[in-house]
């Protein structure tokens, strides 16, 4: 089938064995991809990794807001970390840190494609913060290190599709 200018229309060969892409009506080929074509929007996982980067933002900042204004309830469960800093040092490390992630994660909801940089190494910053807090609160600092990975690898991941 053909359009009234006697092209093909989407999804049907001209001849040269190669589609024509959807709204183009020029004639030329256009080429095939396995996903939508790199201009439209940006990916699922890096949609995912913002909202992650969003709420991991919140809950640092609710940590540091926490560990500020109780801090007898953080106590090391360990006292040979080699790591050892006051706990409201990390209360206030914490509480900027969730800021930033947060500011980032806006950004990169946004779609600003310096906020996919800027958020990997958030993201590196706010998994080492979590790593360095293991012996105050082990089990919450091991699942937000899991969600830093995640993110890492979204907004790393996020530029590579495969042509058909």
């Amino acid at each position: 089938m053909s359009n009234t200018r006697g092209q093909p229309t989407v999804g049907q060969t001209g001849g040269t064995g190669q589609e024509y892409a959807a709204g183009y009506g020029t004639g030329e080929p256009q080429a095939r991809y396995a996903e939508a074509p790199p201009s439209v929007g940006i990916a699922a996982g890096t949609v995912l990794a913002g909202i992650l980067m969003m709420v991991e933002g919140a809950w640092d900042f609710l940590e540091g807001l926490s560990v500020n204004l109780n801090r007898a309830f953080f106590v090391p469960v360990t006292n040979v970390y080699p790591y050892h800093w006051d706990v409201q040092s990390w209360g206030w490390t914490h509480l900027a840190l969730g800021a930033v992630v947060f500011a980032a994660g806006v950004c990169v909801l946004l779609g600003m494609a310096w906020a996919r940089v800027v958020g990997v190494f958030l993201a590196v910053l706010s998994a080492v913060a979590s790593f360095m807090f293991l012996p105050y609160y082990p089990v919450w600092s091991i699942i937000l290190v899991a969600i830093d990975v995640y993110i890492i690898w979204a907004l790393v991941a996020q530029g590579r599709r495969r042509r058909v």
